[in-house]
């Protein structure tokens, strides 16, 4: 029986997940498929993250007829330039995400609010200032329902912390998802009473692996941000996955052919998913010269007082 995990950053709602690739059909919708093997790789809850109002709306189709599935509600900072081409204006887009946080049936789905946050290296979607003014409207949402943050922070020369420090006492919790920054970085969110979210992004280098060692184990929590972020035969975590038990090699990194050769019930390569959570969580627990069902219990712990405060026994928990 392998360990429990809760992967709090999945982007279930892209294309990938049906087989589409560059807006084309590349094989059959295998959702479904994926949903399994994350259940057999102890997977047992899943946070879909959004990235604009569009998104929300699919994710909440989905997430309602499944009991291990749940959301954020929120606009990426790649993203913010939506609420200003809004028709009705960029009131109207705020107003059309809150909505959607207020509506009693889909609130016991909504477990924060995101994927909120600045992102300097692709201005080319939306410019700083377009970011940080929408960012800084989403704590607004935050403040209202009083659900913690899925943040994103990307060379952002600052500017993150800044506005997450001049704003902390209007949110309750926070994770900084996918981190790939420095100790002195990872140090200011964990002063400002941040947690910390690492997946396969988040351990490509030797450096990455240093940071990630020395996150506390009471602030870290763990994800894929599938379809992307897996971890690769060229990063420097991969070597820790070698000890893994043939056991845990069937259910964490189970055979995956090219989409192209799309085969049912396989995973589809470099296509990142949830039951390959447990291969993050081995690197980390590594690191840690750690049992890895011990540091399991502790994140899990962690992830449900954050996301999950009412639910903490759902499933055994």
């Amino acid at each position: 029986m392998p360990p429990r995990l809760i992967d709090i950053g999945i982007n279930l709602t892209d294309p990938m997940f049906r087989g589409v690739y560059h807006g084309k059909q590349t094989h059959e919708d295998d959702l479904q498929h994926v949903l399994s093997r994350a259940k057999r790789a102890g997977v047992d809850r899943m946070i879909v993250t959004t990235g604009n109002l569009s998104d929300c709306h699919e994710a909440m189709d989905l997430v309602k007829s499944h009991d291990d599935l749940f959301m954020t509600v929120g606009c990426h900072p790649t993203r913010c330039s939506e609420f200003e081409a809004h028709e009705s204006g960029p009131e109207a887009y705020f107003n059309a995400l809150k909505t959607i946080l207020d509506n009693p049936e889909a609130r016991s789905k909504i477990v924060a609010i995101g994927e909120c946050g600045l992102d300097y290296d692709r201005l080319q979607f939306c410019p700083k200032e377009t970011q940080r003014k929408y960012f800084e409207r989403q704590f607004e949402l935050a403040e209202a329902t009083r659900l913690p943050m899925f943040l994103h922070n990307r060379n952002t020369e600052g500017d993150f912390g800044k506005l997450i420090s001049e704003n902390r006492s209007r949110f309750t919790h926070g994770v900084v998802h996918s981190f790939t920054g420095t100790l002195e970085e990872m140090q200011q969110y964990l002063d400002l009473g941040l947690y910390i979210g690492i997946n396969g992004c988040s351990l490509k280098t030797e450096d990455n692996l240093k940071v990630a060692a020395s996150v506390p184990l009471d602030r870290l929590m763990l994800e894929t941000d599938g379809p992307w972020c897996d971890i690769r035969p060229t990063h420097a975590s991969h070597k820790h996955l070698s000890s893994m038990t043939h056991e845990q090699q069937a259910i964490y990194n189970p055979p995956a052919k090219k989409k192209e050769r799309f085969e049912a019930g396989s995973m589809v390569k470099n296509r990142n998913e949830p039951c390959t959570m447990g291969q993050v969580l081995h690197v980390i627990a590594s690191l840690h010269s750690m049992e890895t069902e011990k540091l399991a219990d502790v994140v899990y712990r962690n992830t449900t007082m954050v996301f999950f405060p009412n639910q903490s026994n759902l499933n055994g928990s």
